[in-house]
């Protein structure tokens, strides 16, 4: 995994611009600890950070090759799990290889079928392509959206990063934050293609931009589609299981160490149990490694609610023995959590404030500690938006909400948490509209089959939602607070196969047995311990130490003291008084969300000094 940048400009010479270009990749070095390297020609700029995964010594970046005299050259960001297949095809097609990665696949792929090479790849990925034969630039973004990309039109081409900072580090990156970006950053959902930094773009997922003299434009080369699901019952949870030990193997592959981020829930849980029995396939007798979160005094402050009955630690075990695996416990001190520059590096992982709170920083801290021993791990993302896994598939009132699910269940507690910012400003922001509006545009995406009605329809609708407005917002998490770390996550559950296959599959069948995630459930059981296969859905976990409310008060208060215009030209002193003086043990989730969002806005202003303005 890596990290990528570049400038296409067709009426400035770059070559002379090479001190930009450096600063901009030196944005990406956390995602790219092992190596960096730039290559300029007159229009064209590109930068590579790199985390080396596969062929260390030959998979170097940028890569370029010479086809009639004029130079492709190519960033990339990501893994192609395929690459072996396609490199045996172009090898077939006359195609000579000089190195064993799959960044050369990518570019031979390119030259050998053109625009239409990205439909034949399969994995996570973000990458440039420049074609010095017709001083084109393609940026290209996965399927799933698993690997991020972000540009920046200019008049006379354009900035493109896998991160906005790398953007922002050209002398022309705007740092405008408008009315519309403060609506995408505290409105409850994630809009395709939206940056909150004016003037940016991200690349959307399953699509491709193409940038030439004659401006930008963009092509979607894959989406998801409504198809009728003829398989029944047995064979559908066959095919399921044929999928996952395939996707599993294949994102196995890997010269550095690996692992899988193990919860003790279905989703993680049936991903190591499938790594295990690939390894064991392929003749491997090393056991997988493992590694799960917990916190310092987890068991003593362990509370059940209404998401979270159990804790993970038995269940976790239960894995452990049952598979096999060599576990490693992660525990973090919330004292560590709370650290004010803990939540700095959070947040300029992610260039603006994040809207997870305590995950953020357990995340990673996380990561941190995994990256010490691992470069690459398996994670469940995806999983509970494929299979019916959350609540707001189960809530009748959720389910004919005319409204984004997650906000039919959780959207009074958000609405509280929002009373942080002064009344004028949510008045003039107009988030609840801002929402509908949203609502209204992904709803009238929605695929469907002729003749389909009533609550198929509407698990279709909530379906699709999530995979498009609520998973990309989990992916951003995983990908930022990983690569901050210069940790590889992979996501088995996003491979498209599976995306496609599970997307159609009827909500009669995915709710057979009368449970969340009842295919998935019955594809792996045989896998797994009874106490895993069993268990109910149970979300990341989030600290319920009080310590941790009472420091958030703590840096509230010398927040409050500071006359931050700009802070609180949003916030509401008014409510944060209220907030820092309360009692931490009988804290709201709602003020505790709140507090950690004025703390995550105020690093973000410190950091980045952005240019707010309501309009």
């Amino acid at each position: 995994m890596c990290g990528i940048t570049g400038w296409v400009s067709f009426d400035r010479e770059l070559t002379a611009r090479q001190d930009v270009l450096d600063a901009m990749t030196a944005t990406m070095s956390c995602r790219g600890p092992d190596a960096s390297g730039v290559w300029t020609s007159r229009h064209a700029a590109v930068g590579h950070s790199r985390l080396a995964i596969i062929d260390l010594e030959g998979g170097r970046q940028p890569m370029s090759t010479a086809v009639g005299g004029a130079e492709i050259v190519i960033t990339y960001s990501g893994e192609v799990y395929n690459f072996q297949e396609l490199r045996g095809s172009l090898t077939a097609k006359g195609h000579e290889f000089t190195t064993r990665s799959d960044t050369e696949v990518v570019l031979r792929a390119y030259i050998e079928w053109g625009d239409e090479f990205v439909e034949k790849l399969n994995g996570m990925f973000a990458f440039a392509v420049w074609d010095s034969r017709s001083e084109r630039m393609l940026l290209v973004r996965d399927r799933a959206g698993v690997k991020p990309l972000f540009y920046q039109p200019l008049p006379d081409g354009v900035l493109f990063g896998s991160e906005p900072k790398a953007v922002l580090a050209h002398p022309e990156g705007d740092r405008r934050v408008d009315g519309e970006g403060l609506r995408e950053m505290f409105s409850f959902t994630r809009t395709p293609g939206h940056a909150v930094w004016r003037g940016m773009r991200e690349v959307r997922p399953g699509t491709v931009v193409a940038v030439d003299r004659n401006g930008v434009r963009e092509r979607t080369y894959w989406r998801l589609e409504a198809r009728a699901h003829t398989d029944g019952l047995t064979a559908t949870t066959t095919r399921i299981r044929e999928l996952l030990e395939d996707i599993a193997a294949r994102q196995m592959v890997s010269d550095v160490p690996r692992c899988v981020l193990l919860s003790g829930g279905l989703d993680s849980s049936a991903l190591t149990a499938l790594a295990a029995a690939g390894l064991r396939r392929g003749r491997d007798d090393s056991p997988v490694r493992t590694f799960a979160v917990d916190f310092a005094n987890g068991a003593e402050t362990f509370r059940a609610t209404r998401l979270r009955e159990t804790p993970d630690a038995p269940y976790i075990r239960d894995v452990v023995t049952h598979v096999g695996t060599d576990h490693h416990d992660i525990v973090l001190d919330s004292r560590d959590m709370a650290a004010p520059q803990v939540r700095r590096r959070t947040v300029r992982a992610r260039d603006l404030p994040g809207v997870h709170g305590d995950m953020d920083l357990s995340l990673h801290l996380l990561f941190r500690a995994v990256s010490r021993e691992s470069t690459v791990a398996l994670s469940g993302e995806a999983a509970d938006e494929l299979f019916g896994g959350y609540l707001w598939f189960h809530d009748p009132a959720a389910q004919r909400a005319e409204t984004f699910p997650w906000t039919a269940v959780f959207g009074d507690a958000e609405q509280e948490a929002l009373k942080l910012l002064r009344p004028e400003v949510r008045q003039r922001l107009g988030l609840a509209e801002y929402a509908r509006q949203r609502y209204s545009e992904a709803v009238a995406e929605v695929p469907r089959l002729p003749g389909e009605e009533g609550l198929e329809l509407r698990m279709r609708r909530i379906g699709y939602l999530n995979l498009t407005r609520w998973m990309p917002s989990l992916l951003e998490r995983k990908d930022r607070m990983s690569m901050a770390t210069g940790l590889e996550v992979r996501v088995p559950f996003c491979d498209h196969r599976l995306t496609e296959y599970v997307f159609n599959t009827p909500w009669s069948m995915k709710t057979f047995d009368g449970r969340e995630k009842s295919l998935l459930r019955a594809a792996v059981r045989d896998l797994l311990p009874a106490s895993v296969a069993d268990r109910r859905k149970s979300p990341y976990p989030s600290t319920q130490d009080p310590f941790y409310q009472q420091e958030l008060q703590q840096q509230a208060k010398q927040v409050l003291a500071d006359a931050d215009d700009t802070l609180f030209g949003l916030v509401s002193r008014e409510w944060l008084a209220g907030a820092v003086g309360g009692d931490p043990g009988t804290m709201s989730i709602s003020v505790r969300h709140g507090l950690e969002r004025v703390l995550e806005l105020s690093a973000w202003i410190d950091l980045y000094s952005p240019d707010i303005t309501l309009a």
